[in-house]
């Protein structure tokens, strides 16, 4: 079946960085487009990043010149880099194959000093 699990999270200091990772199984994973995604508390689910199967790659406004998504097919696996963390960047990140229901369980990401 298919398994998404990240890692990587932890608490942070603002202007501290982390570097999240998706390792997949049970996908074609060079075929589909990956993303991360975040939840904080009592706000939906929004978008992060996302990279295309031809590593085209999609940023939020939010997270734009401070993160970085990128993705190795012979691991399976997609990362999130982020640097110049904010407190406003706290949420529990997930992992999510597009366009379909797989997603990872989430990890959690504290920023705060």
């Amino acid at each position: 079946q298919v398994q998404l699990v990240e890692s990587g999270g932890g608490l942070v200091q603002p202007g501290g960085s982390l570097r999240l990772s998706c390792a997949a199984s049970g996908i074609a994973f060079s075929i589909y487009n990956m993303g991360w995604y975040r939840q904080a508390p009592g706000n939906q689910r929004e978008l992060v990043a996302t990279i295309a199967s031809g590593d085209i790659i999609h940023y939020a406004d939010s997270v734009k010149g401070r993160f970085t998504i990128s993705r190795d097919n012979a691991k399976r696996t997609v990362d999130l880099q982020m640097n110049s963390l904010k407190p406003e960047d706290t949420a529990v990140y997930y992992c999510h194959v597009i366009s379909t229901v797989f997603w990872g369980q989430g990890t959690q990401v504290t920023v705060s000093s």
